[in-house]
């Protein structure tokens, strides 16, 4: 399982590690890292040219002191002081006695660089690159060399994964000590290109609970559900799917193929689409409804394309009445009432994209989409509910505030199509009737949706039937 934690826990962190070392060790180490990795990214070391953009914080003095191995391995290293009178004095001095040089011209050496260390700013950095540091970046960008972003990329904000302004664009970033939550979630994520975790001693000054999590095969395996000798289809859990409409028959047949691929030992099915979903899918027990009366469940998934008539309003009311763990997507979010959420005894899922999102919290969707974190977060607060934020990047939040937010890693751009929301509702709603958690439903189903997104597509498009049918593969991969 990968960690992030918030930008004061990792301050702390590090002023509790640095207290009992050496002055400077700890930038000492992450200067060797960070070169250790910048000396692999180059077909080689010596006669390399490497542009540091150095800014007046830590980050800059991490990056001058790379520059300075480098430098003692044959490398011609250049500064870019962003802050001349501020730089880090020892670091610099470092640089130069290893032979680098300060830039006269900070656009010439650019221009030939193979690559270019951004060390403009660091964790503490709000608003995206100060005006001074935009054409350097912007120069940087253009040069064709790779660029290697020192803890994070210039611009964007560490601990929300929000983009303020304009920010550097890394082909690799190099942390230390822990992720950041910018690292993890979009859009920052696009920033950070592909991350490399350098350990410089913080882990046991880290808390045991951190910010964020992003699971991993083995922890999703773990949750898995596994049948035994003793289970039938009764004891693997029921789930009862409230989808599809006359105008939207093919969501309620999305929802219950991924129903059927998520673990319960049976799928029941209330609304008008019967007759298509039977016909795909033969082994369904299907009613005409209201749900209440179409037998017992452990989990109830409602929402897709019910449309939003009375009869859609009833069935979203009838299900949020049970007793038992309910998910509400798509056009059931339309008819919520968050005083009757938060009065459920029972456990409830929702799962907005962000325009959905934007709507339950009447906020525009681009404030969703640059902030997803601080979105997802309060829409578990208002609802008293977990919820799955879908989007380029998947976050689910537990109600309660002092559980970590999990980061779905998995998944592609192709995962975009129409119906794919569906088969996650219907794989969601089967595994909380299998007896997951609601916080553990929801990550095991975004994991394995995307997984199968992957398998499926293989760098083309897919259709959200072509996700279903990927499942059992990716299930069989996770669980090794």
């Amino acid at each position: 399982m990968r960690t992030a934690y918030s930008v004061e826990t990792v301050r702390n962190a590090e002023r509790e590690l640095m207290a009992g070392l050496p002055e400077g060790a700890l930038m000492q180490r992450a200067a060797a890292g960070l070169a250790t990795v910048c000396a692999g990214l180059l077909r080689r070391v010596y006669g390399a040219r490497v542009v540091l953009l150095a800014g007046s914080g830590d980050n800059g003095g991490d990056a001058l002191y790379a520059g300075a191995r480098l430098a003692r391995r044959g490398a011609g290293v250049t500064a870019v002081l962003l802050a001349p009178d501020r730089a880090h004095p020892a670091g610099l001095a470092a640089l130069l006695g290893a032979g680098g040089r300060v830039a006269d011209d900070p656009f010439a050496a650019l221009a030939a660089a193979d690559l270019v260390l951004d060390g403009i700013t660091g964790i503490g950095g709000h608003g995206g690159l100060r005006p001074d540091a935009v054409p350097v970046a912007r120069a940087a960008h253009g040069s064709g060399a790779v660029i290697v972003a020192v803890d994070l990329p210039s611009g964007v904000e560490a601990g929300s994964g929000e983009v303020a302004g304009e920010a550097v664009r890394a082909d690799v970033t190099v942390t230390f000590g822990t992720y950041k939550p910018g690292l993890l979630i979009d859009p920052a994520r696009e920033y950070a290109g592909a991350v490399r975790l350098v350990d410089i001693g913080l882990a046991p000054h880290l808390p045991s609970v951190p910010e964020l999590e992003a699971l991993q095969h083995a922890d999703v395996a773990r949750l898995l559900p596994v049948p035994t000798g003793e289970s039938d289809k009764y004891r693997r859990g029921v789930v009862g799917i409230v989808a599809g409409s006359a105008r939207y028959p093919g969501a309620a047949v999305l929802a219950v193929a991924g129903a059927l691929r998520g673990g319960a030992g049976a799928v029941r099915y209330t609304g008008p689409g019967s007759e298509a979903v039977i016909a795909r899918f033969p082994e369904t027990l299907v009613h005409e409804g209201p749900p209440s009366k179409a037998g017992r469940v452990q989990a109830w998934a409602a929402g897709p394309g019910l449309g939003d008539g009375s009869e859609a309003e009833s069935a979203v009311a009838d299900v949020l009445a049970s007793d038992v763990p309910v998910l509400v997507d798509a056009d059931g979010l339309r008819l919520l009432d968050a005083a009757t959420v938060r009065s459920r005894t029972a456990p409830t899922l929702l799962t907005p994209h962000a325009g959905e999102a934007a709507a339950l919290l009447g906020v525009p969707r681009e404030e969703v989409e640059s902030g997803r974190l601080t979105a997802v977060r309060e829409l578990a607060a208002r609802y008293g509910a977990t919820v799955l934020l879908k989007g380029s990047t998947t976050l689910v939040a537990d109600p309660d505030p002092g559980v970590p937010v999990r980061v779905n890693p998995t998944g592609t751009p192709w995962l975009a199509t129409a119906g794919s929301g569906d088969i996650l509702s219907g794989l969601s709603g089967s595994l909380l009737a299998s007896g997951l958690a609601a916080r553990d439903a929801a990550s095991v189903a975004a994991y394995l949706h995307g997984l199968a997104a992957r398998l499926a597509s293989g760098g083309a498009p897919v259709a959200a039937h072509d996700v279903a049918e990927k499942l059992p593969e990716a299930w069989a991969n996770v669980a090794g």
